[in-house]
């Protein structure tokens, strides 16, 4: 038993309307109305049936409405990180009011639904996910002197910004100040000789661009066994993590990493917005919840962990882009369900969940 249940009572003075308690064994606050709202000391509810009686018995005149509706524990740490809400205030500036056209180079953040709204506002997705391909091509040339170039969210590396600044287009740099500042420091030991470490998703768009800061001394791991695959590397080593990366994991990599390699100097790069978020979902499970839903993109690196960090509490977790993915059956199983969000997860998005959840 996780103890009191919410109640909602709505008066409706046209007609009686009354609802089974949903479940069996349940501590109910049995509320009426006169003017006003009057609660009344819980009462215990072995059957939906006999609380109507006893409503009854109590209140022989109000007329009442009453809905057991699920607890929703919101994480505090749940939409926008800074990077993103930066990025897409750049964007959305650059457009000038709807004067402008706006391109990104790949998606400006992943998340599909708020891609699709920014669409909207005239910017536009070009190239691909990893921002490798030639994207001149998609460029409206009878519009390019109207045209702003937007660099994503995760960064790019030094040749692409090369390229896309070949472009002849005006550009804003929206990069992350978290990633700018991860690879000043690949670039700063870089330039001292040293060999640079990521660790991180290879494929992942931020990846990608900060391994082109460490020139040509620059490996990428994700695993012990990549890093058991490494080639003997002489000289310094400078390690860095992917901004997203869950800490415990860095740190046992790091390790791991030191023991071949004990010349390394580790540098923890993970950014605040990621470790609060990592910190939130293990808040949910102490604050009583007995679900977490996570709500983002399925590209979304730190919308991945946090589902992953969620599937190692041992709750149940349910991880979906849109209310339209959950499996309302199944999560009104629970009575208390914690809500979580990656870092590119608009608001919109995270209270639709949270209220039709509190609608259960």
């Amino acid at each position: 038993m996780v103890g009191l249940r919410f109640v909602r009572v709505v008066i409706n003075r046209l007609d009686i309307r009354r609802q089974m308690v949903r479940q069996h064994g349940v501590h109910a606050v049995l509320a009426a109305v006169a003017h006003g709202l009057l609660i009344v000391p819980a009462l215990e509810v072995d059957h939906g049936q006999r609380f109507l009686q006893l409503a009854d018995l109590i209140f022989p005149n109000p007329i009442f409405y009453l809905n057991f509706t699920m607890k929703v524990i919101r994480a505090k740490s749940a939409g926008f990180c800074f990077g993103v809400e930066r990025a897409i205030d750049i964007a959305t500036t650059c457009t000038e009011g709807g004067k402008c056209r706006v391109y990104t180079d790949g998606p400006l953040i992943h998340n599909r639904q708020m891609m699709e709204r920014l669409t909207n506002k005239g910017i536009l997705e070009i190239g691909d996910y990893k921002s490798e391909g030639h994207i001149d091509s998609e460029i409206d040339q009878k519009t390019k002197e109207n045209s702003v170039l937007v660099f994503r969210a995760h960064g790019v590396s030094p040749e692409r910004r090369e390229y896309l600044r070949s472009l002849g287009l005006r550009y804003k740099d929206a990069t992350c100040p978290d990633v700018g500042k991860i690879a000043g420091i690949i670039k700063m030991h870089a330039n001292k000789g040293y060999t640079s470490v990521i660790v991180g998703d290879p494929d992942h768009p931020e990846v990608i661009g900060l391994l082109g800061y460490a020139g040509k001394k620059g490996y990428v791991v994700k695993t012990r066994e990549d890093i058991d695959a490494l080639p003997d590397i002489t000289g310094d080593i400078c390690m860095v993590s992917q901004s997203t990366m869950f800490t415990d994991d860095y740190r046992e990599i790091s390790d791991y990493f030191k023991k071949r390699f004990p010349n390394t100097k580790v540098i923890d790069t993970i950014c605040g917005a990621t470790k609060e978020r990592q910190k939130d979902v293990k808040t949910l499970a102490e604050k009583g919840a007995q679900a977490i839903v996570v709500i983002g993109g399925k590209h979304s690196a730190n919308t991945v962990k946090l589902a992953i960090m969620a599937n190692r509490t041992g709750l149940p977790c349910f991880h979906i882009e849109t209310i339209k993915e959950l499996n309302l059956d199944e999560i009104k199983k629970y009575e208390v369900v914690g809500v979580t969000a990656g870092a590119s997860t608009p608001d919109f998005l995270i209270d639709e969940v949270c209220y039709r959840l509190e609608s259960l």
